[in-house]
């Protein structure tokens, strides 16, 4: 059976999310954002109970569920798993059509789908892809990704948990520690020890655990922003097949850096790089509305953010599209997430300057105390998806060419004159 045009497959989307979701409220193409009025969302970051959030869940589930019977789910996936093998192009159009209606929040798939899912196809046995990968996509099972560990953060490859084979199981004790999404995950991705004996990146292997499973336990950690989204998982003799490895024994290296450059395009590319600030309507309307608008010092901080949110916003646009055509994440997603924890930290630094104490004191003033969770929250990010340290080491090394830092490995041209 021959692919929909472009035009029939955006008729069959619509006319999905017209019997299925409520269109948006129109507005005007000249319709300006005005500073106080509607919801003062912009804590970005902020961080629902955990009640609210799973309730929040069970409702983006039966959301997931109905767009992948209908053949939305995976428009790009193999038939086999329940996609439809259709180009790019294809879902870049249902995810535009789809912004016109009011969706449950899907947030809480983002890493199962975003990193943990093309991990499975790209390094899973034939049993794991069949037995979660349509699950994954339509919602009926979320995933989280367990590499950090408390001595193991940007030194992934220095991880301690282990596994011990016995016959067709792995017997895995250690911790986890940063595990977004952990507390209502169903599955895991983890990267653990199986040979101590080999240097630290080839005595590392990959699997799927179940975190289900006796002897696993999840506990949550609280954030200075209040929430909890974060965990530190702990594993205590939990079984796992050995046909829910991914890849080789040993390969772990390979299987970890394949989710790490997935993670670096869904964090760096995610919102243009700016937390979904790129456009910085809200920072013009701001500074307008605090009469800062003819102070030069206050126009030219505005001017260089302006600058780098839309330059990452364009660079993350052209990194997107070299995956979208098929090519693998390279380590220019690296670039994408070091402008995102810059621009989230000159924003922070830029709003803090126009509120002064209107955002650590709540007063009641529409669009003020709420950017308190946003300054919160972005020292996290230099962490999450690699500090930026360790990106800055990726870039001088993969994308300009510079040598090695002196004594990483015996390749480091280098490493003599560190030792004299």
């Amino acid at each position: 059976m021959a692919d929909p045009t472009l035009d029939e497959f955006g008729d069959e989307v619509t006319a999905f999310l017209d019997a299925n979701a409520e269109r948006k409220p129109q507005t005007r193409a000249d319709q300006r954002f005005v500073w106080g009025e509607g919801e003062d969302d912009v804590a970005v970051l902020e961080e629902k109970p955990r009640d609210v959030e799973l309730a929040e869940l069970a409702e983006a589930k039966v959301w997931k569920a109905k767009r992948f019977d209908a053949g939305f789910g995976w428009i790009t996936g193999p038939t086999r798993f329940g996609g439809r093998e259709l180009p790019v192009a294809y879902d870049r159009a249902y995810a535009s059509l789809e912004s016109n209606y009011l969706i449950p929040n899907q947030s809480h798939f983002g890493i199962g789908l975003g990193m943990v899912a093309p991990t499975i196809l790209a390094h899973a046995t034939d049993k794991v892809k069949d037995a979660y990968l349509a699950k994954l996509y339509r919602g009926d099972l979320v995933a989280s990704q367990l590499f950090s560990e408390p001595g193991a953060g940007s030194d992934l490859a220095g991880l301690q948990t282990k596994a011990v084979r016995d016959g067709d199981e792995w017997i895995v004790n250690g911790q986890k520690v940063w595990t977004s999404g952990a507390h209502y995950s169903d599955i895991g991705e983890i990267i653990c020890r199986t040979d101590p004996d080999q240097p630290k990146h080839r005595g590392l292997t990959g699997f799927v655990v179940d975190l289900k499973e006796p002897g696993v336990e999840i506990r949550p950690l609280r954030q200075m922003t209040g929430g909890a989204s974060f965990n530190e998982v702990f594993f205590t003799d939990v079984r796992i097949p050995d046909d829910h490895r991914l890849g080789d024994v040993g390969q772990g290296w390979a299987v970890a850096l394949t989710t790490l450059m997935n993670e670096r395009a869904s964090i760096g590319a995610g919102s243009g790089s700016g937390m979904g600030l790129g456009n910085a309507t809200r920072l013009i309307e701001m500074v307008r509305h605090f009469g800062l608008d003819e102070d030069p010092l206050t126009r030219g901080e505005l001017a260089r953010l302006y600058e780098n949110l839309q330059v990452a916003k364009w660079n993350n646009q052209r990194a997107m599209d070299k995956i979208k055509s098929g090519q693998a994440p390279g380590p220019e997603l690296s670039i994408a997430k070091m402008s995102l924890t810059r621009n989230m930290m000159m924003t922070g630094d830029f709003i803090s300057k126009v509120l002064g104490p209107r955002m650590v004191a709540d007063t009641g003033e529409w669009g003020t105390y709420a950017w308190g969770k946003f300054v919160l929250g972005t020292p996290g990010m230099r962490v999450a998806g690699g500090t930026d340290e360790v990106l800055r080491n990726i870039v001088s090394e993969r994308v300009l060419g510079l040598p090695k830092e002196p004594g990483i490995d015996t390749t480091s041209p280098f490493k003599d004159l560190a030792q004299n």
